[in-house]
């Protein structure tokens, strides 16, 4: 198990690149024994359009599932594609029987109504997790049932991790999202009450919003807005999930020259915090990861097989 890297700060920094490789290399594993009894997990990805970010991200996600031995297919759209044409490909592949996980990648173009397109996919291939019969079974504590989505996922893996390093168990631990998504921050937050957390999700309109979050065992960050949770926001020794990624200028790399950082002001909170994710390279190389898992997972319950637990 990769151990969290200490730094000068008391903060533990975990390493979510080291984990996410883990579970890819364990995916591949787990996906060559189905693939021994005639199964070989398979996964579709559907590009509309040609967004620079979403062009990175399909590619990143083509080469984890070749590099896991999946079946792997994408199916590049232009951007002026009709929904209905859209919606025939996604009924196509829910019926390919190759085929156990199917990704619409988002944002979809204005004119396509992308919760039809979601809800369109057959929810035992929505690896995403997005569908709201997923949604709705990790909300009443059936997420063992459902296709969880991808980032809560693995944001759960790491904050499992930085409680083994720092000997505490979840239970009972008082819970702060920041951030109140569909994607984010609502599915953690269903997957902290499962694990017995106190749970509060907090966003733009919260009273006092540093102070709710100095209450957090647990600070999860999740609302696209850079350095936002300051400092003084955590709580000594809490655990610091940073789920934001935004591109910021920086101009001593140059004119013009950009850098990521999280919702998190990093140093800061690394000052206080007991483990900490780093953007880059904290939850975002897990979500990729969580995809990988849960392709397998679809493939395993398609063909009658117990799915491993990650």
């Amino acid at each position: 198990m990769p151990i969290p890297t200490k730094t000068a700060s008391p903060a533990f920094v975990l390493d979510g690149k080291a984990v996410a490789q883990e579970i890819v290399e364990r995916v591949g594993v787990e996906a060559r024994a189905l693939a021994a009894r005639g199964v070989r997990p398979g996964l579709a990805v559907v590009l509309v359009g040609e967004d620079p970010a979403s062009r990175v991200y399909v590619d990143a996600k083509g080469r984890a599932a070749k590099a896991c031995g999946f079946h792997s297919l994408q199916y590049d759209l232009s951007q002026d594609v009709g929904e209905a044409e859209l919606l025939a490909l996604i009924e196509k592949l829910n019926a390919d029987p190759a085929v156990h996980g199917i990704l619409v990648q988002l944002p979809l173009p204005k004119a396509i109504h992308a919760a039809a397109v979601l809800e369109a996919v057959a929810p035992r291939k929505d690896v995403d997790g997005f569908h709201p019969i997923n949604v709705g079974l990790a909300a009443i504590g059936e997420a063992d049932r459902a296709l969880v989505p991808c980032t809560p996922a693995g944001a759960m893996i790491l904050i499992d991790r930085a409680c083994a390093a720092l000997g505490r168990r979840l239970e009972g631990e008082e819970a702060v999202i920041v951030g109140r998504s569909n994607i984010v921050g609502k599915p953690i937050a269903s997957m902290l009450l499962a694990r017995h957390c106190t749970v509060t999700i907090a966003h733009s309109r919260t009273r006092d919003l540093p102070e709710v979050a100095r209450r957090a065992d647990v600070l999860v960050a999740a609302v696209g807005r850079p350095e936002m949770v300051r400092g003084d926001w955590v709580k000594p020794g809490a655990i610091v999930i940073d789920v934001g990624v935004n591109r910021v200028a920086a101009p001593e790399k140059g004119e013009g020259k950009t850098r990521l950082v999280g919702d998190v002001a990093f140093a800061e909170a690394a000052a206080r915090a007991g483990a900490i994710t780093p953007v880059p390279g904290g939850v975002g190389p897990m979500t990729i990861a969580m995809l990988m898992a849960n392709t397998l997972i679809a493939a395993c319950r398609a063909a009658g097989v117990e799915a491993p637990k990650f």
